[in-house]
């Protein structure tokens, strides 16, 4: 997996992102009051739309003061009601049956399963959970009006603002009833499905240093391991599809047996632990980044190989308290080659480990050797004894980990590329050390934390376009929020012209003239002209609505940290948890004076 999410620091984020946000909401209330009094002022004429849009700010904010809890927590009661009786558990029965069906179709061969049954059920969750609350919002409060049974609310002492309020924490209740038990119900099949047990199947004696046995396991779940155990009747098997069995070595002779453990790897939640990350140009001077090789996403940069480049990560905390035997360093290094080489062989690189304090006796490992791994994980073992080379003679011999290491235990990381005119591309969070691993049961709770927290902003968008659309359009609305919101990024690159062949009109023109996007269309003639006035408005209203809607990739990126077996970072989910506040808070408000405003009567 690459961590190519940047994740601001939440300090940064708080009074940074957060506090322009808050900016850009007041703006939009001033622009929403000035709007209002503009059409009042058309309708009524100056004075009246004055009078008629401080009415209603100041009723708001009557109803804001006297809003109660009690009154909201019963209009959440008759949205969980007005669902139960529209047979919306039935979701969970659904998913129950895609879990049986799944085994049918889910290729039990993957080289990683774990991965491949937690994508499918935390997707499975996601989509009909956000599909239940997309349903739920949109169509309610439309079929309430129509059908007049709204009434018996709004002839009661009953605010708008404890309407909108109610039915999303009524919505949002019914969602979590239903994705609590998915949850559980989802950990415990991909613990079935991923539990195996293995047996003898041959075995023999050998006397290599403290190894007395090998063998091979019988062939279960479309693998088998080779193991060996050592003199005190332990050991352990191979790794195969992500994991390894310990192995038990009861009784002697003939009449031992051997009983091997629970597999040990595939639900994993790793801690990755960052370092910074500087360059050395090719002539081994101190740069900031590395070669742009032409790629238009600047997060990556390369380095050549064959020369003085060199990405180096700085890691602090490294102690030996906290890595006694040493610690697993893992790579996800992308190769740009200018020739194509042995592409079965694979680009060659190296990696040094050195001290940070220059006046050091030892400032160096010996070069470790390594085949660059594209698409996938790398993960390089660094033990506590290691060959160091002695800075003043240059000779090199057995050392310590730790003797590379400053008195700030801070450690540096060198990677090169060894073969000349290939390059190795890489971003400061594709070398990180793992550091520990933390309870997969948590971190599969801060999953569906994720889908909750989508399930919630779909909820609240719904509920805001039934305030003033008929069922099937509010649905179709919301939907198309969330698909916008979804692809912001991809929106938001084309409305800034990060992809070439321009806006929407003039990719479409160049399509039907079959012109090249890399060719520009002629200046000065008529149609350019009003295809790029066309599109100028068009990649505006672009920019302005993904920077609107919520990030839903970012809040579904969640469950990739799950698959791939990595701890969710705390800042992430408190970034996701106060975006979601923000919106969830602007949108009921949004919600509140649309209904305020609004005719109830047909």
């Amino acid at each position: 997996m690459t961590f190519d999410q940047v994740i601001p620091d939440f300090g940064e984020y708080l009074f940074g992102g957060f506090v322009l946000s808050l900016i850009r909401v007041a703006l939009l209330i001033a622009a929403g009051v000035f709007i209002g009094f503009l059409v009042a002022s058309l309708r009524r004429g100056p004075v009246e739309g004055f009078y008629s849009v401080a009415k209603v700010i100041a009723s708001s904010v009557n109803d804001l003061v006297n809003w109660s809890l009690r009154r909201t927590i019963a209009m959440a009661s008759l949205a969980v009601q007005e669902a139960i009786r529209r047979l919306v558990l039935i979701v969970f029965v659904v998913f129950v049956v895609i879990l049986l069906f799944a085994g049918w179709y889910l290729d039990t061969q993957s080289e990683n399963p774990a991965k491949l049954y937690l994508s499918f059920v935390l997707t499975a969750s996601n989509f009909l959970v956000v599909l239940l609350a997309l349903f739920l919002s949109a169509f309610s409060l439309p079929a309430d009006i129509k059908n007049r049974t709204i009434y018996t609310i709004v002839t009661k002492p009953v605010r708008a603002w404890e309407i909108v309020l109610g039915r999303i924490l009524g919505f949002v209740t019914v969602g979590t009833m239903l994705l609590v038990p998915m949850g559980i119900v989802s950990y415990f099949f991909v613990q079935r499905g991923l539990s195996h047990d293995h047996a003898v199947e041959q075995v023999a004696a050998v006397a290599a240093g403290n190894v007395t046995q090998t063998g091979e396991t019988t062939f279960d779940s479309h693998h088998r391991h080779t193991f060996k155990v050592y003199d005190d009747g332990t050991g352990e098997t191979d790794v195969v599809k992500r994991h390894w069995h310990t192995v038990t070595k009861v009784g002697e002779g003939d009449s031992a047996t051997y009983e091997f453990g629970p597999s040990i790897g595939l639900l994993q939640a790793r801690v990755p632990v960052f370092g910074g990350l500087k360059f050395k140009d090719r002539a081994g001077a101190d740069t900031s980044e590395g070669i742009n090789v032409g790629s238009e996403w600047a997060y990556r940069t390369y380095i050549e190989g064959g020369s003085l480049a060199a990405a180096i990560w700085t890691f602090e905390g490294v102690t030996p308290e906290r890595y006694p035997e040493g610690f697993d360093l893992e790579m996800n290094l992308r190769v740009f080659r200018t020739h194509k080489g042995d592409m079965e062989k694979g680009v060659l690189g190296s990696i040094v480990l050195r001290n940070p304090n220059a006046s050091a006796k030892i400032r160096r490992s010996e070069a470790i050797t390594f085949t660059a791994k594209e698409y996938v994980s790398d993960k390089q073992t660094i033990r506590n004894n290691i060959r160091v080379v002695d800075q003043e003679d240059g000779s090199i011999r057995d050392g310590q980990l730790f003797d590379l290491v400053d008195d700030e235990g801070r450690l540096e990381v060198w990677i090169q590329c060894g073969e000349r005119s290939q390059y190795y591309g890489m971003a400061e969070k594709d070398v990180y050390i793992l550091d520990r691993d933390a309870p997969f049961i948590a971190n599969l709770a801060k999953g569906y934390a994720g889908i909750w927290l989508q399930m919630v902003m779909v909820t609240s968008f719904g509920v805001m376009f039934s305030t003033f659309l008929s069922g099937a359009v509010a649905m179709m609305a919301t939907l198309s929020s969330f698909v916008v919101g979804y692809f912001s990024t991809f929106i938001f690159e084309v409305a800034t012209g990060a992809k070439e062949g321009g806006g929407p009109l003039e990719s479409l023109f160049r399509i039907v003239t079959q012109q090249n996007v890399q060719v520009d269309l002629e200046i000065g003639k008529t149609p350019t002209s009003i295809i790029q006035g066309v599109d100028l408005v068009a990649m505006m209203s672009m920019r302005v609505m993904t920077g609107m809607l919520p990030d839903y990739a970012n809040f579904m990126g969640t469950t990739e940290y799950v698959a791939n077996g990595y701890n969710i970072d705390g800042t992430l989910m408190s970034i996701q948890l106060l975006t979601a506040f923000c919106y969830v808070l602007v949108v009921s408000l949004v919600a509140y004076y649309l209904l305020k405003t609004r005719e109830i009567a047909a």
